[in-house]
């Protein structure tokens, strides 16, 4: 089996060197640039399995080459930040990142991490991807296909995020079941650690947002008071 390639953007030096170090003996790939520049030549070169990204590079914010490796419906991305750059890390977050961590960090919870990614994107060890397309759901307005992981309405695709995007394919296998903010970390979140339910939350609030700018009436998530929330079909406050 092929050994996931992990592509390690960041301008300090020695971290790289450890870092690549570490991984390359957890069995991943790796490639390194050490600013905004080399690390796009990296990703035009090849395909690879997962970015870390700091946001600080010398040349340029890591935040627009975020934005790059999104829009191209890229690999997925961890961001790395100092303990002073919340706005950045949350910034990061809406933009598509799947985690992140602060420096300083271990190189053990940086592999873990990176598995932990892999595992949730069907990208990584072991965890091979569907033989052929997978199912389309039908909820009201919305249409789900999990084979092309997108969610449309009737005016089109929505611009979910790789984790926004969970959260609607997993609330859709269950209509009208609720799921406590516990039960949704574990589920779509795999529960990497730094996680809260106010996590859910904020990402609830993302998605109402996004099917109300779409004009998406049916489904919605019904906030279960004291509990959790659920997909519904019927239209009603949430």
């Amino acid at each position: 089996m092929a050994r996931p390639v992990i592509a390690l953007i960041d301008d300090e030096s020695d971290l790289v060197a450890m870092s690549r170090a570490c991984l390359e003996r957890e069995g991943f790939s790796v490639r390194e640039a050490l600013d905004a520049g080399a690390g796009r030549a990296v990703l035009r070169s090849e395909p690879v399995d997962l970015v870390v990204l700091d946001l600080g590079l010398p040349d340029g914010n890591g935040l627009d080459l975020l934005r790059g490796v999104r829009h191209a419906d890229g690999p997925p991305v961890i961001i790395v930040t100092g303990r002073g750059e919340e706005t950045d890390r949350v910034l990061g977050l809406e933009l598509g990142a799947d985690d992140y961590l602060v420096k300083p960090f271990s190189q053990r919870e940086l592999a873990a991490r990176i598995r932990a990614v892999l595992r949730r994107t069907a990208a990584g060890p072991g965890a091979g991807r569907a033989a052929g397309p997978g199912p389309v759901r039908r909820l009201g307005e919305l249409t789900v296909d999990t084979g092309a992981r997108q969610v449309r309405a009737p005016c089109g695709p929505i611009a979910f995020t790789p984790r926004e995007y969970a959260l609607v394919e997993f609330l859709s296998t269950a209509p009208g079941q609720a799921f406590s903010a516990a039960q949704l970390l574990d589920r779509v979140w795999d529960r990497d650690g730094w996680q809260t339910p106010a996590t859910v939350a904020e990402h609830v609030y993302r998605v109402r947002r996004k099917l109300s700018a779409a004009g998406v009436r049916t489904p919605r998530i019904t906030t279960v008071r004291g509990f959790g929330y659920r997909l519904d079909n019927a239209a009603q406050a949430p």
